[in-house]
């Protein structure tokens, strides 16, 4: 698999998990109370935990769009996906659709999975708690299934591996399995906070220093609508269209924050973050705003930094871009293009699967960068060889 010539790595490609999967997959103990996917994938991406439905979105209706058309998707994935959904969504599918873009190499994330840990500790908004031993098995299953899955082409698809934050020290024990006995490239949390308590908290900083030391980036990358606080979506958007705009960059730019100004790459400067699936075009803004005020207030408020936030944001931080994110060159006008990676969001709604490659490789960027963002920069992130073209 080439595009002229050329290796080409997708940052963020998405597994499509069975509905059944934490029922045969969880620690026997649990089995009673496992994660239940309430219908196939490409009909309907919720998951029962305990007594409560996730996605959230305050109706127990399948999320359906047009009949017979599922909500999300655009006409032409009826034709793109067909196939993949025909076989189940199988591992073997995952490779046919990596040949169909043309990707080498891809290092995947969960759908149902990127919300299934949403609910808080302690009884929220009246929700059911999700316990921390519970929550750990939870995460436990599903990296055993992926294991399981990535086998397929374990030279082509990696994982990247879920911890639940409920219980830190349990997260630090799975991200040692996974990247060990696994050979996981990735750890990912979603942005959404456990009790109330954001990633600068010292209560993280294990799970930080256990991912420097295996040298594995950790990854965010939100989801739907959960009980997690804050909110990305703002709660108030009952539609798609609308809460979906929020909640995917407002959760990776607030994790972007919490880890540049909250010290965690002063205490922990090997460590990589990847903020996936939110775009790239914030972050001018961003950073020129929090340095603002890292100027203004630092001094109280952030003794401990020994550079500006967006200094750490260059250092540690990579961001994906989307296959037609234009807007991605005034990005790169600001901080240039060595902490971007690219991303097919195969097989979601807003992915140009199976053009998302075309699609990338006609933005206002020059080659170089491109190439640079697909390739490259990718190995640097996740520490797996490209290599020579599949």
């Amino acid at each position: 698999m080439t595009y002229r010539g050329k290796p080409i790595a997708d940052s963020d490609m998405h597994v499509m998990e069975p509905a059944d999967l934490w029922q045969r997959y969880i620690d026997p103990a649990f089995r009673h109370a496992a994660p239940v996917g309430l219908s196939e994938m490409h009909r309907d991406m919720r998951v029962r935990v305990k007594s409560r439905v996730l996605l959230r979105g305050g109706s127990v209706e399948p999320m359906r769009g047009e009949p017979g058309r599922p909500r999300g998707w655009q006409t032409h994935h009826e034709d793109a996906y067909a196939a993949s959904a025909a076989a189940g969504w199988n591992s073997a599918s995952q490779v046919e659709a990596m040949d169909r873009e043309g990707l080498d190499k891809t290092v995947l994330f969960p759908s149902r999975g990127l919300f299934v840990l949403g609910l808080d500790t302690v009884e929220m908004m009246g929700t059911d708690g999700l316990e921390p031993d519970f929550a750990a098995a939870i995460a436990r299953a599903y990296n055993d299934w992926l294991h399981d899955f990535c086998a397929e082409a374990p030279n082509r698809m990696f994982g990247a591996g879920m911890v639940a934050p409920h219980d830190v020290a349990a997260a630090v024990l799975e991200a040692r399995r996974c990247v060990e006995e696994y050979g996981f490239k990735s750890i990912f949390l979603a942005p959404g906070c456990i009790n109330r308590r954001p990633w600068h908290h010292a209560a993280y900083d294990p799970l930080w220093a256990e991912c420097e030391r295996l040298d594995v980036p950790i990854a965010f990358h939100g989801g739907g609508q959960t009980y997690l606080r804050p909110d990305f979506s703002l709660e108030v958007f009952d539609q798609l269209m609308m809460w979906h705009t929020f909640s995917q960059p407002l959760g990776i730019m607030a994790t972007a924050v919490s880890l540049t100004s909250g010290g965690v790459f002063e205490r922990f400067p090997r460590l990589r973050a990847a903020l996936l699936e939110g775009n790239c075009s914030w972050a001018p803004w961003l950073f020129y705003r929090l340095d603002e005020h890292y100027e203004w207030i630092g001094w109280k408020d952030a003794p401990e930094l020994k550079r500006k936030p967006s200094e750490y944001f260059r250092s540690n931080c990579f961001l994906s871009v989307e296959a037609d994110e234009i807007t991605a060159r005034q990005y790169v006008d600001v901080f240039g293009d060595d902490n971007l990676v690219f991303s097919t969001d195969y097989p979601h709604g807003d992915s140009k699967f199976p053009r998302a490659v075309e699609s990338f490789f006609q933005l206002p960027l020059s080659d170089e960068s491109k190439f640079k963002i697909a390739g490259p920069n990718w190995t640097r992130l996740y520490g797996i060889n490209l290599g020579t073209c599949v």
